[in-house]
């Protein structure tokens, strides 16, 4: 790499030639030593952490914004999982950049930081989110600190998040003339109709759903095997569909009935005749294989239409448009959007497991099997999340201390 050193009036200078952007030549330059040998001096030194890093900052100059990408690039694509990274790029990009990003990364000090963390706490955000965000800056500034030297402390270090109240998510029960105006709305041949049918009659979990294949539905038995979710991560850079366990490993078999059947039998045949239609246009799903940055093994899913297909082995979601583009959570978020502003139904994924586990409790199943239909991690959560209080539940319990006291027959 050229570089050299002149004098510039009294001072002298140090320059040297880095990479060219765009097709055009970029030149470092860095004036105000005394003497040639200073300029020499820190021109090695300059050269040598470019040479390192690709890049070269001056401490004082450097805005968080670019330091975060600096950090993101140098530290968590080395050192952080996939899953990791994605949540790390998001919350940079989504909270602290939008905040602190036009900082000088010296001029950041801790009451601005306390301050914005009071203003998520009043803004209602989780204590999970906002402890997120926070170890997400004060470990970034940690890095500034040590081994960089950019700063002398990370200014996080005396801030407080404090209690913060917790959220009450709303639990929301469908009626049955609400689902049949939904059902109405998204019907048969609809990309929606099969995850909502699955997740009123199952209770799965919206990513449970979506990754649901045809390998995993028993027909003869009617069981469904939930041996996986989808996830949406970052691939080597880029964000794309992978395959993962369930939450908390939460592998079952879940029973269905008579009805999901006949609907499951004719979505199959709709969508081998629709596979034929489409011929070499139609969508498939393949599980391909990759190296991350880290050199693990991995695997990912890639669609493309069946002409290009590369021969590996295929997957064959439930769950996809006419054409055979998988639908995911993403692309449901339509869905919900049309059934809360179009049909005026507080409505989302969600719901329809809520739903599904409150009508349980109500005919009078048993929570542990419920709790294993649901996939919990222990029967206090089935107990404390989905069983409410309802008119219905509460006649129940009246009825049946009647029967009992009096002698009578339950209704």
């Amino acid at each position: 790499m050229k570089g050299g050193t002149r004098k510039r009036g009294k001072t002298w200078s140090y320059y040297f030639d880095t990479a060219q952007v765009g097709g055009k030549r970029k030149k470092i330059e860095k004036g105000g030593f005394r003497t040639k040998k200073e300029a020499e001096t820190a021109l090695a030194k300059a050269i040598a952490e470019y040479e390192n890093s690709g890049q070269v900052f001056q401490p004082s100059t450097i805005s968080v914004s670019d330091y975060l990408d600096f950090w993101y690039e140098q530290y968590c694509k080395m050192n952080l999982t996939e899953n990791t990274q994605q949540t790390y790029a998001t919350l940079i990009h989504r909270h602290l950049k939008p905040q602190f990003g036009a900082y000088y990364l010296k001029s950041l000090q801790t009451a601005a930081i306390q301050e914005y963390i009071n203003q998520l706490k009043a803004q209602g955000y989780s204590k999970a989110t906002i402890r997120s965000i926070f170890v997400v800056l004060s470990t970034a500034i940690d890095y500034a600190v040590q081994p960089l030297q950019y700063i002398r402390e990370n200014p996080c270090r005396f801030v407080k998040i404090g209690t913060v109240a917790k959220p009450v998510r709303e639990r929301i029960v469908l009626t049955d003339a609400e689902f049949d105006r939904i059902r109405k709305r998204f019907p048969v041949g609809s990309r929606y109709y099969i995850p909502l049918m699955i997740g009123w009659n199952c209770g799965l979990r919206i990513n449970e759903c979506f990754a649901l294949t045809w390998d995993d539905v028993d027909f003869e038995n009617c069981t469904l095997s939930v041996e996986r979710q989808l996830i949406r991560r970052n691939i080597n850079g880029n964000l794309g569909f992978s395959l993962k366990e369930p939450k908390y490993n939460s592998k079952r078999k879940i029973k269905f009935g008579e009805s999901l059947y006949r609907i499951l039998k004719a979505e199959k045949n709709r969508q081998l005749k629709n596979e034929l239609k489409y011929g070499e246009f139609y969508t498939v799903y393949q599980l391909v294989n990759f190296t991350d940055e880290k050199g693990a093994p991995r695997q990912r899913i890639v669609g493309a239409q069946k002409i290009l297909s590369t021969g590996a082995r295929r997957i064959n979601f439930i769950c996809v448009d006419e054409n055979g583009e998988l639908t995911t959570k993403n692309s449901f978020a339509y869905c919900q959007r049309v059934i809360r502003q179009e049909l005026g139904i507080n409505f989302d994924y969600h719901s329809l497991r809520h739903t599904h586990a409150t009508k349980l409790i109500e005919a009078g199943a048993n929570v542990k099997a419920v709790q294993q239909r649901l996939g919990h991690k222990n029967i206090v959560t089935t107990m404390n999340t989905y069983v409410h209080h309802t008119d219905e539940m509460a006649q129940t319990a009246a009825d049946l201390f009647e029967s009992v006291v009096n002698g009578l027959p339950p209704k």
